[in-house]
């Protein structure tokens, strides 16, 4: 069957017994419908005292169209846990309607490592993504608003750095001019779309411990200067209590189920790739007080979520995570090593051999932070034992421990080998977590330090705009924030042609961008847009829904 038609026959339990399977009491639900609730944040600091479960990391290969199954694995490991008697809980990422339309399709695992109801998750959920639209358009609204208004601040229109948002791959709203109304007395001037994800505002609820922190991170947010470079911020144009207002609802978890009837947190989701790509702090810190295991991922590859889950989330989160597992497929192996996806059925050797370059990479990557490493080969049906025992030879020879997962056919029950291997890993294995950088290294020292050691690049190029933006953020003394690198998702390098393994590349930054609110800085690799858009057939051509309200396509 396909994913969709699986979710569809599967049986839910109703929300209210699947929040006190966990220990939630009533009162401290919301409920929308009968299978999500929201969870009060009171909820967090009724057990602040109790103990903090074990953290394990999901994170991958680098991408390839043949995919990899990161998400799947991480709600399958979740229920092997749960299965192996250990109280375990998943936490993901909501999925945004730009890749549902355009590339992915749904976002919520796959075969029988799924949570539900996937329709509903898929298409807009609780909310929480229009509410961080709403919220950042508010504010680009009171900005134009202030100017048409005699602009008492001194806002300099040549210097707006706030753009708006939509979530959607759009790519004619990368550029687009605004004020061309003649009758209000506007000036017109060049602004920008981003995808939801890359909002500030959606960094600033996934980092955010609580509303208070939510509101202060919002005050510090800089929407552009004056002539003189003075900062002008949020706070400045008086809306920081109505954005929190907005995002009220949308800071609290998601809790949902898998096909398995076992708990999963939904919430928060920026993108790896322009953002910092995790889960909310909220979500992660909750799941910790309520289980005795929580299975978290990174988006994309180590060299985005995995770093910058290390570098950034476990910084403001005070996490301490027990073990990462790495996520990789044959299949995307061979991709890496030359094949095209039309190649990839039949046996290759040699072209696997060259693909597990990629990988030995991200084994490197995640040892950099000093954490136990389990490689989960995500098995399709086409895999040979020949190349099964070839990948297994290779990630033992590189000193960390292997297991092949069958979570997507055979759910929870063909993830026990994986669970077993993670809890050894947890268990036995030496963990002296730290993170790349410290925080009082310059902003070019941070930069390097992440291109060099995760991504392999051999020197860093800066544009002239990238040179003024840097001299900006240290003289307004945020030179103290971690780096968030925006880079694409389909190389180690800043160059999307480069599979494998590259070597000896340059990464140029083109441009810098602060992120004051959400604390932290990014830098601009290579060609990464923050509006992706469309491709040749997007995904939004093959869905439909019946008379009934049954939804096709989705997957």
């Amino acid at each position: 069957m396909l994913d969709l038609e699986i979710a569809q026959n599967a049986k839910m339990k109703d929300i209210k017994e699947v929040a006190k399977d966990i220990g939630l009491k009533y009162n401290e639900i919301g409920l929308y419908g009968k299978y999500i609730a929201k969870v009060d944040l009171a909820a967090y600091k009724n057990r602040a005292k109790r103990a903090d479960g074990k953290l394990i990391f999901v994170t991958a290969i680098t991408p390839t169209p043949a995919g990899e199954g990161k998400t799947t694995t991480t709600i399958g490991l979740a229920d092997a846990l749960n299965d192996l008697g250990q109280k375990s809980m998943a936490v993901i990422r909501e999925p945004s309607l730009g890749p549902v339309f355009g590339v992915k399709g749904g976002a919520a695992g796959g075969g029988y490592a799924q949570v539900m109801p996937m329709e509903e998750i898929n298409l807009q959920f609780t909310g929480d993504i229009p509410a961080v639209d709403a919220a950042h358009n508010l504010l680009a609204a009171m900005i134009d608003n202030h100017i048409y208004r005699g602009n008492k601040l001194g806002i300099d229109m040549k210097h707006i750095t706030w753009g708006r948002t939509v979530d959607m791959n759009d790519r004619a709203l990368r550029n687009v001019l605004v004020g061309l109304d003649s009758a209000s007395n506007d000036y017109p001037r060049e602004t920008r779309f981003d995808i939801t994800a890359a909002s500030e505002i959606m960094a600033i609820l996934c980092l955010a411990r609580g509303l208070e922190d939510l509101k202060q991170r919002i005050s510090r947010i800089i929407i552009g200067f004056t002539k003189e470079k003075k900062p002008i911020t949020a706070k400045d144009l008086n809306v920081v209590g109505a954005m929190a207002i907005v995002l009220r609802n949308a800071i609290k978890p998601n809790l949902v189920q898998t096909i398995e009837n076992h708990p999963v947190f939904v919430h928060g989701g920026p993108f790896a790739n322009i953002a910092h790509g995790a889960s909310s702090i909220t979500s992660i810190k909750l799941a910790l007080k309520l289980s005795d295991y929580v299975v978290t991922e990174g988006g994309f590859a180590s060299d985005l979520g995995g770093e910058k889950f290390m570098d950034i989330v476990s910084r403001a989160g005070g996490f301490n995570p027990s073990a990462v597992v790495i996520v990789a497929t044959i299949r995307a192996l061979k991709m890496h090593g030359g094949l095209s996806k039309k190649e990839l059925k039949e046996e290759n050797i040699d072209a696997l051999q060259k693909g597990l370059l990629n990988l030995s990479k991200h084994i490197e990557n995640m040892q950099l932070f000093g954490l136990p490493v389990v490689v989960a080969l995500n098995k399709f049906g086409t895999d040979t034992d020949r190349e099964i025992g070839i990948v297994e030879a290779f990630v033992k020879a590189n000193g960390v421990r292997f297991a092949v997962s069958n979570v997507w056919e055979n759910g929870g029950e063909g993830g026990k080998i994986l669970a077993k291997e993670v809890l050894d890993a947890i268990r036995n294995d030496k963990n002296h977590f730290h993170f790349l950088y410290e925080l009082d290294a310059s902003i070019k020292e941070k930069i390097s330090s992440i291109a060099c050691n995760m991504y392999g690049a051999k020197n860093i190029i800066y544009t002239k705009e990238a040179e003024g933006a840097l001299q900006l953020i240290n003289k307004l003394n945020y030179s103290d924030l971690p780096v968030c690198i925006a880079k694409t998702q389909l190389s180690l390098s800043d160059d999307s042609k480069l599979k494998g393994r590259p070597e000896g590349f340059d990464v140029t930054i083109r441009d810098v961008r602060l992120s004051s609110g959400a604390g932290f800085i990014v830098p601009m690799a290579g060609n990464i847009m923050t509006m992706p858009g469309l491709p040749r057939i997007p995904a939004a051509e093959s869905m439909d829904i019946t008379e009934e309200g049954e939804i096709t396509g989705l997957f």
